[in-house]
Order: C-alpha cells, then sequence, then structure tokens
C-alpha cells in the first residue's frame, strides 16, 4: 500500500471542520459545500476565520485535471472538471491544508500532500488543461458569493444534478455570480489569481 494515502492531520492540528461525512455536501455543488463549511468556521469559530481561504480552481478552457477524485473512472486517471473549489487553512501553527470534499484523500489534506497527489504539475500538461487558482477569503466569499443553480440545469429546465435541499445561495446585491468566482480573469471578482505554480509557492510556507 502506498503510505501518502494515510498522511492526515498531524496531531498537533486542530481540525476546524465536521468529520467528512458529517459535512454538508452535495455531489456537484462544490462551490456550495465550501460555502457551508466557510459558514461553520466562522459561526463555530474553530479557527481565526482570516486563516480561510475559498480556493476555485479553474482556467480559460474550463478543462482541468485533477488527480486522486472519488469521481475518477479508476486507478490514476484524472477528472478533468469544468472548476473545482477547496478550502484551504492557511494554518499560523505549521502547514497549511486542504479540505475538500470529493478527493480521496486525508479529510483535512496536508496542503504539500494535496499539491503533490491531487495537483501535480503543470508542466506536463497541454496549455489547455494548465491550472489557475483563485484564492477568496472566507469572510468575501461568504458575503458576495451567490448562486441561483441555473448552471445545473439543461435547457428543459431539468436538472443535471440534483440540488441542495437548502434555499439558494444569494446576496442583497446578486442571485447569480458564479462565473465571476469560476472566471481566472484577475480583473473581475474576488480574490487574487494565481497560476499553479505560483500559488504552491505563495501558500506552502505560510
Amino acid at each position: 500500500e502506498n503510505m501518502v494515502e494515510e498522511e492526515g492531520a498531524s496531531p498537533e492540528y486542530t481540525v476546524i471542520a465536521p468529520p467528512r461525512q458529517e459535512c454538508v455536501y452535495t455531489s456537484c455543488y462544490c462551490e456550495e459545500n465550501v460555502w457551508k463549511l466557510c459558514e461553520y468556521i466562522k459561526d463555530q469559530e474553530t479557527c481565526p476565520v482570516d486563516e480561510v481561504y475559498a480556493v476555485f480552481i479553474s482556467n480559460e478552457k474550463r478543462t482541468i485535471p485533477i488527480w486522486k477524485q472519488k469521481a475518477s473512472r479508476g486507478g490514476d486517471e484524472p477528472v478533468i472538471w469544468d472548476y473545482h473549489v477547496v478550502l484551504l487553512h492557511v494554518n499560523k501553527e505549521g502547514p497549511g491544508y486542504i479540505y475538500d470534499l470529493d478527493t480521496v484523500l486525508p479529510f483535512p489534506c496536508p496542503f504539500d500532500v494535496y499539491s503533490r497527489e491531487a495537483l501535480k504539475s503543470d508542466m506536463f500538461l497541454k496549455p489547455d488543461f494548465r491550472r489557475k487558482m483563485r484564492a477568496i477569503s472566507a469572510a468575501t466569499y461568504l458575503k458576495t458569493f451567490a448562486s441561483d443553480r441555473s448552471h445545473m440545469k439543461h435547457s428543459n429546465g431539468a436538472w443535471r444534478m440534483l440540488p441542495p435541499s437548502y434555499p439558494c445561495i444569494e446576496t442583497t446585491e446578486s442571485k447569480m455570480n458564479l462565473d465571476d468566482f469560476i472566471s481566472m480573469d484577475a480583473s473581475v471578482g474576488y480574490g487574487e489569481v494565481y497560476k499553479l505554480a505560483d500559488f504552491v509557492q505563495h501558500f506552502r510556507t505560510k
């Protein structure tokens, strides 16, 4: 067995989310799953909210490979998502952690293990598959994100994937701005946009 699979949180680290099976989770609604995690962390005060980021992974073509995903067809095949969202905890006491409800890696997973196993490198990928990240502070994400879930409907109005049972997330300003978060154009939306290597470099040592 590959030992890496077992590298979960270190004993010194205080996990800031409920156990995976107790998290609010709807398949294919990763942006809302992460929003609900941010909400939990803020409400329960499990850590200072300024240590937490929602991280959107996408690119101009909306074709991004991520490895170690539950949706993989098996073996070491990546899943090609149009976008994916994870939660990043920049832990002041030590290494950072990624919370990804769709991974087969531990929940949470040490940042360096996640980047090595799930993100790998853009070096050997064709340009269309290279990843960018938009990192938005949890407080900003909770205040600004809105989705009417219309991106999950077919043109005839039928759901592509069943939506969460709780009401749509909206703000006074917006009912739908998901595209601004998925966009990797740094001039729109919130947070900072990074190329994969820059993102890893920036947050690894925090």
